[in-house]
């Protein structure tokens, strides 16, 4: 658990300076760096996405997982939590909200075969290399995500204490089902989450990214059967 501690902590780090020197960015930089930080999150998916081997357990798992996540209402959850911490922390009306800047960078920091992989050695053979280089990213792109879409991004910090983890403690036992086949199918799966999050970002549309979540998990079942 020590990557991950490790990790948790870059999150808090960069998250926190990011919010620190917003202060004295003036606001068409921002918007700026909003668009910049789109388009890029856009380029991330599309190369995740390509790494999948199986068009149909990727559309399966979406078609699922929307329809999971839709009946679950993972948005409307997720944006009635934002709505209470914004009521005690947040100042004035900016445009990207606290559930817009978690879901983000919650998905950008735990959706990856980085992630899953590094996971996966820590917990089996205590081999923190993988996390810990990856904590070297997330301090970096936590900086710039607090920077343009606020407060919900430190809050992401507990979602990849949770979700990395989880793994890391449950890793000798799942191991045997995280196949490489697995993985890139569960990574492109995320892959074209983070699109529709790019495609958000730039304001190009409004998708309710977090009732896709479920779709991340499906490979696990799909890929046994196919």
């Amino acid at each position: 658990m020590f990557a991950v501690i490790v990790n948790t902590l870059t999150v808090l780090i960069g998250a926190s300076l990011g919010l620190l020197l917003h202060r004295g960015i003036p606001e068409r930089i921002t918007n700026a760096l909003m668009i910049a930080l789109g388009l890029c999150t856009i380029y991330i998916g599309i190369d995740g996405a390509l790494v999948g081997e199986n068009a149909l357990v990727t559309i399966l798992s979406m078609c699922i997982g929307v329809a999971v996540g839709e009946l679950l209402d993972l948005e409307g959850k997720l944006n009635g939590f934002s709505h209470l911490i914004e009521r005690k922390f947040a100042k004035g009306s900016g445009k990207i909200s606290i559930a817009q800047g978690f879901m983000t960078a919650s998905v950008l920091f735990c959706i990856g075969s980085m992630t899953i992989v590094g996971a996966m050695q820590a917990g089996i053979n205590g081999d923190n290399t993988m996390l810990l280089t990856k904590s070297t990213l997330d301090l970096i792109s936590s900086f710039a995500l607090a920077a343009s879409l606020g407060i919900g991004v430190l809050l992401a910090a507990a979602f990849v204490l949770v979700f990395e983890g989880g793994l890391v403690l449950l890793a000798q036992y799942i191991a045997p089902f995280m196949t490489d086949y697995v993985i890139n199918e569960i990574t492109c799966a995320g892959s074209l989450i983070i699109i529709a999050i790019g495609l958000n970002l730039i304001g190009l549309t409004n998708i309710k990214c977090a009732n896709f979540l479920p779709a991340i998990f499906l490979p696990v079942i799909l890929c046994l059967f196919m």
